[in-house]
């Protein structure tokens, strides 16, 4: 694997998207804030390259990295400054379109149990796919992971569209996975279907949060439910204070980013309005107020057209500056990390995308390092990267 370390120094401008990429209806306010702290200069280095498609990085301690490559399946270790590939069941992995080997997280104890979960498509018994979230331990000075149990499988998966599979291990320990909706216009209402909603459950065990809004009901499907009606869940962040938020792909209009509640209704309903079947009709608000009950309605949203927001975490430190609880959001289509400001109430207040980060093309996760630094990796198909994201001073 190729190994190219490259270090830029950009200043990070206070510029705002534009109205066509921004255009945050109906909570929109172009003008920046006053009374901010400065926006830190940025240095953003290409830690590993020569990668393809990487979906997602997990911090593991002491320096070290895992890194998920979609497409090709590959888990990779970042270790010592060096990118060391790690054999564990790859056969067991389907790829397809957009689904594949995608996020991973690190458990809260991994240095004591060295236990990591991953999000991947899957082989069902029948023939059929499926995408699911599954536990391994990373053998100790070894490359090599082993495959502990499937947590919860049995989301919903056609061609690979709208696999899209984020987790995310909240501060109370409850393992979060956004899903995609598989394509299946029924599905995202649907709450004896796993596929477009965020799930709640235990890490540990693979059981249902005992917190969910369902967890008595009848079908065991739905007691893993937090919220629904989604589309095509793409990040997953938790706030400081607590509060949980998603970020997903809309159809030709309309990305997302949703602060959640609990059994929260997110409004897509891609099904024709004389017609109960499964036929996807795109054409439907991406949050459609009009359908029963009460729909959350958006936090940021992009209008026409769509910048194809991904990963998302919030970024927090003296040294991050005027951005410094930001929840920072890679987008691919429109090629660049778009730092969202909201208030205590979650209001947004501006949004910022810094002139550093749009030379990379595509971006889809983000992390935040131990230090407080981001990783956000690159998805334009070859000579991909992890970059390494430092405020400066």
């Amino acid at each position: 694997m190729g190994l190219r370390v490259t270090s830029l120094v950009l200043v990070v401008g206070a510029a705002l998207l534009s109205p066509a990429e921004a255009r945050p209806a109906p909570v929109q306010e172009t003008g920046q804030e006053t009374g901010l702290a400065a926006v830190p200069e940025l240095r953003v280095t290409r830690m590993v390259d020569g990668l393809s498609i990487p979906w997602d990085v997990a911090p593991v301690g002491r320096g070290d990295f895992l890194i998920t490559e979609r497409a090709t399946r590959r888990l990779l270790r970042w270790r010592g400054g060096r990118l060391q590939r790690v054999r564990y069941p790859r056969n067991l992995v389907w790829e397809s379109g957009e689904t594949g080997l995608m996020s991973v997280v690190a458990d809260p104890e991994f240095r004591r149990n060295r236990r990591f979960y991953m999000c991947h498509g899957g082989h069902r018994p029948d023939g059929a796919h499926d995408v699911r979230v599954v536990a391994y331990r990373l053998l100790r000075d070894k490359n090599r992971a082993r495959m502990l149990e499937v947590l919860r499988g049995g989301i919903d998966a056609t061609s690979g569209r709208h696999g899209g599979c984020r987790l995310l291990i909240t501060r109370r320990g409850a393992l979060l996975v956004g899903t995609g909706d598989a394509a299946v216009g029924t599905n995202p209402r649907n709450r004896r279907s796993l596929a477009g909603k965020v799930l709640r459950l235990d890490p540990r065990t693979g059981r249902a949060w005992p917190r969910n809004p369902w967890i008595d009901a009848r079908n065991r499907r739905k007691r893993f439910l937090f919220t629904y009606g989604h589309r095509n869940v793409q990040g997953l962040a938790q706030r400081r204070n607590g509060t949980l938020w998603s970020v997903e792909h809309g159809p030709d209009r309309d990305d997302e980013v949703n602060l959640l509640r609990r059994a929260g209704d997110y409004g897509w309903h891609p099904v024709p309005a004389d017609s109960g079947d499964s036929e996807y009709n795109e054409k439907v608000p991406m949050t459609d107020h009009a359908l029963p009950g009460r729909q959350r309605a958006a936090r940021w949203r992009s209008g026409d057209p769509t910048i194809a927001t991904s990963g998302a975490t919030f970024v927090y430190g003296d040294r991050w500056g005027a951005l410094s609880g930001s929840l920072a959001v890679a987008a691919l289509k429109g090629s660049r990390l778009v730092f969202m400001r909201f208030d205590r109430d979650g209001v947004l207040r501006h949004t910022r995308a810094p002139e550093a980060l749009q030379q990379f093309g595509r971006l889809r996760s983000v992390t935040r390092a131990p230090n407080g630094d981001l990783l956000v990796t690159t998805s334009n198909g070859s000579d991909d990267a992890v970059l390494r994201v430092s405020p400066v001073g």
